[in-house]
């Protein structure tokens, strides 16, 4: 299945110039079985290319997610090369002493780094098989995780506060206003924060993150999506901040039990803001509630019976946006799954934004703010449904579903090939571009399906001149569940390796260095690196790859990425799919509900199928501040370019 043009079975053995003496030991040296020499081979090609510090972070990912074998091994075996800048440190703290650390000193300091970059995580090192330290570690009486949500410069942050509050117009000063004053009243509330893009829902949440942060007051910034959390100051995911479980129902709760040090962080909160609240299933918000309930009636049996045990909450979003993704769903199942079905609604206080605040940076009676307010004008009645051909109205099979006609200085035509066009558009003189991050990171293709974004990728990788490297994934069924006896006979490896799931990693990767790929996961949050992040490949080796993030927080951060254990169930299939591969797609284009949350200058949307479901239309559109930066190419039935579409608006 993986090696080309065998000729007899010593070629099926050999691999990079070896002839291994079994199938076994061929295939291991190719990473198609799952034992821990992956990661032993994973680290030592690290050491080529990495410092100590990533060295460090490349091991508290293998214990997260690769689910080593035998950790105090592995860590025995390479804790000394995840020393040297800590030996370095030692030295110079005892200067103009000549002083030499002792084995047992550097090993400690080891373990001190790695169980802190666990915590940062949110995981317990107590989780591993790893060994204690020789000298026991000082007892800390305080809770790291409120050190950490205290641990601010409050001279700066006031000022920084004041700068930011002379810049709110009217409507963010009066939600400011109402958000502030029910926290320090320590009035429970949860708020909705409504806006279409550019009304400054993120500018307003700094707002006030730096007014009561300047107070010493703990705000937890989450977001539903990683990309929109590292827009937010300490802004993490919902499910890593809260423990929500991956698999969740009516009755679920998070993580966390009373009396552990987060469950404290809770009780101590003041604020919770979550961004992107639209996107998030609404179970995930009273698995919170519950929870939150749960810990501070320990404190107050009153607290029970009040939306997240009165805690103030601001929840922010875009109705006009994607609903919650569930597979196969019909309108009324999406519907049901988006928080405005919750229980919790009834107690929501709803606050609209309406104003752009990109027109305030224009001269009003400018060319420029004419086309920007009429380009602005037209994405929110796409959003709302309210753009139709001739007023026609939608269909009684479907109210949901018009035609909408796009202006013409947004299309393209082409009788040619359709892809080639798209890239010339959105990727003009791609070859001398193509390993500039400055350029990549602003542009990208949108498509309906994963198949379509599958075949542009394609193409664009065949035009980059770099050598080719491919990688296969390790692919099982998963053993704990009640699976059949023959499952490997049912199912083969060959059948394993040819499904593919949303937002999971193919079999077959084919990558290049200057190639930029997306996270599928939340790796490491604090280094940036979450699900959505964009980074450029810089070096490819057999087990790691060497990338540069160019998006986000962390911008010029070189990183190492190793594959990972990855589980999946598709709705159709009786067993889950275990796959051993590197957590990333390439992303030249992207599917539209990929794109939610990214910031592009330059836009190319290819409808070679029309959208199917709510908001998706509005989102491609709405990724571009700039009409200038928005090209849209409709593929007809019989393969004509056209000007028509359909868009999905669920009022």
């Amino acid at each position: 299945m993986i090696v080309k043009g065998a000729r007899e079975y010593n070629d099926l053995k050999t691999y990079n110039g070896i002839t291994y003496g079994t199938f076994k030991e061929a295939c291991a040296a190719r990473g198609l079985l799952q034992d821990d020499n992956e990661w032993y081979a994973t680290f030592n090609e690290a050491i080529n290319w990495a410092t100590a510090p990533q060295l460090r972070n490349l091991f508290v990912t293998l214990l997260a997610y690769c689910n080593l074998q035998d950790e105090r091994n592995f860590f025995d075996t390479n804790w000394r090369k995840m020393s040297e800048d800590i030996e370095h440190d030692l030295k110079l703290q005892y200067h103009p002493f000549v002083y030499n650390p002792t084995e047992s000193e550097l090993h400690d300091s080891v373990l001190a780094e790695i169980e802190q970059l666990l915590s940062r995580n949110g995981i317990s090192i107590t989780k591993y098989n790893l060994p204690e330290r020789t000298t026991s570690p000082k007892i800390i009486a305080t809770n790291h995780f409120i050190e950490e949500e205290l641990n601010y410069d409050t001279v700066k942050l006031e000022y920084e506060a004041n700068i930011l509050y002379n810049q709110l117009n009217t409507g963010q000063k009066e939600a400011f206003h109402k958000v502030i004053d029910s926290v320090l009243r320590h009035e429970p509330n949860i708020f909705f924060i409504a806006g279409h893009r550019g009304t400054g829902k993120t500018f307003l949440y700094n707002t006030i993150v730096s007014y009561l942060r300047a107070r010493r007051k703990i705000v937890l910034t989450v977001a539903s999506s990683g990309v929109a959390s590292l827009l937010l100051p300490n802004g993490r995911t919902t499910h890593s901040r809260y423990h929500i479980p991956i698999e969740i129902d009516e009755l679920s709760i998070c993580e966390v039990k009373r009396g552990t040090r987060l469950a404290d962080l809770f009780i101590a909160t003041d604020l919770i803001i979550w961004d992107e609240a639209i996107m998030t299933n609404r179970q995930c918000f009273e698995a919170l509630d519950r929870s939150f309930k749960d810990i501070l009636s320990e404190k107050d049996n009153q607290l029970e019976a009040i939306p997240f045990g009165g805690k103030v909450v601001v929840l922010g979003g875009d109705p006009k946006q994607i609903l919650p993704v569930i597979e196969n769903a019909s309108k009324a199942q999406i519907i049901n799954a988006s928080i405005f079905r919750s229980y919790l609604w009834k107690y929501v206080t709803k606050i609209y934004l309406h104003e752009n605040m990109r027109l305030q940076k224009i001269k009003s009676n400018s060319l420029e703010y004419k086309e920007l307010s009429d380009f602005n004008d037209w994405i929110l009645r796409i959003g709302n449904g309210s753009e139709k051909i001739n007023n026609i109205s939608e269909t009684k099979e479907d109210p949901d579903s018009n035609i909408v006609e796009i202006p013409q200085d947004l299309l393209l035509y082409t009788t040619g090939n359709k892809i080639k066009a798209l890239v010339d558009s959105t990727y003009p003189d791609f070859l001398n571009n193509y390993s500039n991050p400055e350029y990549i990171k602003n542009r990208a293709i949108l498509a309906t399906t994963n198949d379509i974004v599958k075949e542009i990728n394609n193409y664009m990788v065949d035009l980059i001149p770099n050598s080719e490297k491919e990688y296969f994934s390790a692919d099982s069924i998963s053993k704990c569940m009640d699976a059949i006896n023959d499952a490997h006979i049912l199912y083969p490896t060959e059948y394993l390796n040819t499904l593919n799931a949303n937002n999971f990693p193919a079999h077959r990767l084919k990558l290049k260095i200057g190639v930029p790929i997306m996270l599928l996961r939340n790796l490491n949050q604090s280094l940036g690196l979450c699900n959505g992040t964009r980074l450029i490949i810089t070096n490819l080796a057999d087990y790691i790859i060497e990338a540069v993030i160019i998006t986000g927080t962390h911008i010029g951060d070189k990183v190492h990425i190793p594959r990972i254990n990855l589980t999946t169930k598709g709705s159709h299939w009786p067993f889950v799919l275990c796959r051993r591969q590197f957590p990333i797609k390439i992303c030249y284009s992207m599917t539209i509900n990929k794109s939610q949350g990214q910031t592009l200058t330059n836009v190319g949307l290819y409808l070679k199928k029309p959208v199917f479901s709510h908001g998706q239309l509005y989102v491609a559109i709405s990724r571009v501040n700039n009409k200038k930066g928005l090209k849209i190419l409709i593929e007809n039935n019989d393969g004509s370019c056209g000007n028509t579409t359909t868009n999905i608006v669920f009022r």
